[in-house]
């Protein structure tokens, strides 16, 4: 089992470490860059929901959170928060570690008053947290992906309810 495991926000002595955990979980830089160029974006960026797990001083675990919009059908848009990605080190997954990093950057960004968390991910996993595919609330993905996997909760009750359209994820994302 795992020494104790701290949950906070990253702070800038985080980063390169980041960097490497998002390249060794992922196998590849991609999203390691991604969280990079996010972070350069202060239009989409939020330091609070970008929140390391660590133990003992290493980083073992990852999750970010960043601004996305809901454009409805009239053109008025909505704001919403997007989750990705989540990493944890390889020899620290089936932990607990992802799934408490998305219980606390909910929490966190509930705090912060956002309403609403969109993410593209396992469809057997993410609903553990009370996600819920997106089309429920008739919003959709930008690109072509399984409507399960794209999926949606409401921080605050109802926060949903009378939002529609499709997803628009900053620039950055285009990249992976």
């Amino acid at each position: 089992m795992t020494e104790e495991v701290i949950y906070r926000q990253e702070i800038q002595d985080d980063f390169q470490e980041v960097f490497e955990l998002n390249n060794k979980a992922f196998g590849q830089d991609n999203e390691a860059k991604l969280v990079n160029a996010l972070r350069d974006n202060p239009n989409v960026f939020i330091p609070e929901l970008s929140i390391v797990a660590a133990e003992k001083n290493k980083i073992i675990g990852h999750i970010l959170l960043t601004k996305i919009t809901i454009k409805d059908k009239n053109g008025n848009l909505h704001e919403s928060l997007g989750l990705a990605p989540m990493a944890v080190l390889p020899e620290f997954q089936k932990n607990g570690i992802g799934g408490q990093l998305i219980r606390y950057g909910l929490e966190t960004a509930k705090k912060l008053g956002y309403q609403s968390v969109i993410v593209l991910g396992h469809e057997d996993y993410y609903p553990k947290f009370g996600f819920e595919p997106a089309q429920k609330w008739s919003i959709k993905e930008p690109f072509d992906v399984p409507a399960n996997v794209f999926m949606a909760i409401e921080l605050v009750k109802g926060s949903l309810e009378n939002i529609s359209g499709t997803v628009i994820y900053p620039k950055e994302f285009e990249t992976v």
